[in-house]
């Protein structure tokens, strides 16, 4: 899929205060500012507009703007955060989405969901069950993203923050995925680029048309990446990876 937009926000002062259950110390704002510049950049790069947010007051895990709507190529989704203090985030992204989308969805309460759960493999999602997203908010979504014609399979997670935590879809039948996702029986018919367990982290990867983001200082996977044929720009995100957040986290693209 070609993306010609992506939609960011930038952090703000109260990124420090963020959710973590990272041991990995404080996240430096100034520092998380210049790699979120430095995002940006890579970005557009790759040739997608991007259209930049300002902070939200009061939401320091704002930034990772990809939990709070889920942009296909039918539909935008607003969701319902499942971390009670990311709630509000959706505030003010319905005008957001409609710049682009004539057709915006929502998920309810009891149901919850954030998009960090949501793989898109072609027009198959995969859902995963967190501790953010249940299978009310999931059921939710499916029934949406079946209206548009759209197929969805739910997956239990066990110890990953988000899906997208531990696997990428890099299109053309290949996934970038983790030990704890390897065997699913839902990737059988997958073709595999596996991290080693010190890089899993860089299993959070992004394709943006002919070129894969990675985050910077994994030299095993980059190289594995580029054996496979791709284009590779590696993106310094060690300032959000201190709060849990990857490279796909940090924007909206569609």
């Amino acid at each position: 899929m070609q993306f010609r937009y992506a939609i960011v926000r930038r952090p703000g002062p109260e990124l420090v205060n963020g959710l973590t259950s990272a041991a990995l110390g404080e996240p430096v704002f100034e520092k998380a500012l210049g790699q979120h510049r430095e995002y940006v950049r890579a970005l557009k790069s790759c040739g997608v507009e991007v259209l930049e947010l300002d902070p939200l007051p009061g939401y320091p895990d704002s930034t990772f703007i990809e939990d709070v709507a889920l942009c296909t190529p039918e539909c935008a989704v607003i969701t319902n955060p499942g971390a009670p203090s990311r709630k509000g985030e959706k505030e003010g992204m319905e005008a957001v989405l409609r710049t682009f989308y004539n057709r915006v969805e929502f998920i309810e309460d009891p149901g919850t969901v954030e998009a960090g759960d949501i793989m898109m493999a072609g027009t198959h999602f995969f859902i995963g069950i967190s501790g953010r997203t249940n299978k009310k908010g999931a059921d939710q979504l499916i029934r949406i993203l079946n209206r548009y014609r759209f197929s969805a399979s739910k997956i239990n997670l066990r110890n990953m923050l988000h899906l997208k935590s531990g696997v990428s879809y890099l299109g053309n039948n290949l996934l970038l995925l983790g030990k704890e996702l390897k065997n699913h029986p839902y990737f059988i018919e997958f073709q595999k680029i596996e991290t080693d367990e010190p890089e899993e982290y860089a299993a959070n990867s992004l394709r943006i048309n002919d070129t894969v983001l990675l985050p910077a200082g994994f030299p095993v996977t980059t190289r594995k990446i580029r054996e496979a044929g791709f284009k590779v720009l590696a993106v310094d995100v060690s300032e959000f990876r201190k709060l849990d957040g990857g490279l796909s986290c940090l924007s909206l693209r569609f």
